[in-house]
């Protein structure tokens, strides 16, 4: 089995400086796990990590703090991209990884990433259907997530209640299928040996990273960001349904102030942040830790 490092936790948890030092340490090399930093152009409000581009066996590679991080910054935002696709994609990275002997951290929030790749989940490629996803689009997100919680309560919990595009997903695999969408996912045999770490915070630091993080966005030109993706494509594209993003649309159009767009967008990701506990929670393997040096004593001992 080869051993692998997984940093998980909440929103504006530390998870990625922490990873980063943890690599600079342990000869790694970083593979995201987050659905919001797969898309290319959605760089502020998805608090991609600052770095720049290398070469790296003859690929093109994205570092900082000198670690190569695999899985950013790599898909259209028109494409579709699925749970099926980040999983093969990132099994593959993580071989390449353990293949040139380096430790490979698979790092991030989005739960399902981490637990399709870790245990191994042989998920369906039921592909889109055009017509049905137009008519379910059509809908209101409340209808669309009631009838998400009728047909799947389990779905509805992954998906959440704010992401159209993974309720409309799921809805359209069950239609596709006739089965449940929570229920299509086996676990094969694993193949990779991983320690599970994850970042403790406490609730009023997670608000202050969470302001602090806001003000460096706005700071860095957050808001002309979300105008120039919403003049290029349009509020109706999935990514601009995420957090630091979709709040904006009222304010552009004069509907609402700066501040309550701020407070509206802390209020989401508090909601977000609890939904990943829900998540994290239930998977008693995570090893907790508050600093730096007890993820790194747990790391030592793990790989040796």
């Amino acid at each position: 089995m080869n051993k692998i490092v997984a940093i998980v936790g909440i929103t504006a948890s530390g998870k990625t400086s922490l990873a980063i030092k943890l690599a600079q340490k342990f000869n790694g090399e970083i593979v995201s796990a987050d659905s919001r930093q797969v898309y290319k152009e959605f760089d502020i409000g998805t608090a991609k990590p600052e770095g720049h581009w290398m070469m790296l066996a003859g690929k093109k590679v994205f570092a900082s703090g000198g670690v190569p991080h695999h899985l950013i910054d790599f898909v259209d935002p028109k494409e579709d991209f699925s749970l099926a696709d980040y999983k093969e994609i990132a099994v593959e990275k993580i071989k390449e990884i353990l293949s040139r002997g380096k430790t490979p951290f698979l790092v991030g929030g989005t739960a399902l990433y981490i637990k399709a790749v870790l245990e191994n989940w042989d998920i369906p490629k039921a592909g889109p259907n055009q017509t049905l996803r137009k008519k379910l689009e059509n809908k209101n997100i409340d209808e669309l997530y009631n009838e998400l919680k009728e047909k799947d309560p389990e779905a509805a919990i992954i998906t959440g209640e704010k992401n159209k595009r993974r309720i409309v997903r799921a809805l359209e695999v069950i239609y596709e299928t006739g089965k449940k969408f929570s229920e299509q996912r086996k676990a094969e045999n694993p193949i990779f040996d991983p320690i599970k770490i994850g970042m403790n915070i406490s609730k009023e630091n997670f608000l202050q990273n969470v302001s602090f993080r806001l003000k460096e966005m706005l700071r860095n030109g957050l808001i002309a960001e979300v105008n120039r993706l919403q003049r290029k494509y349009s509020w109706a594209l999935s990514p601009m349904h995420s957090i630091d993003y979709q709040e904006f649309k009222d304010y552009l159009e004069g509907k609402t102030t700066l501040d309550e767009t701020k407070k509206l967008i802390t209020k989401h990701h508090a909601d977000y942040a609890r939904r990943q506990m829900t998540w994290f929670k239930k998977d008693k393997s995570i090893n907790w830790i508050s600093s730096e040096e007890e993820a790194a004593k747990l790391i030592s001992e793990f790989l040796k």
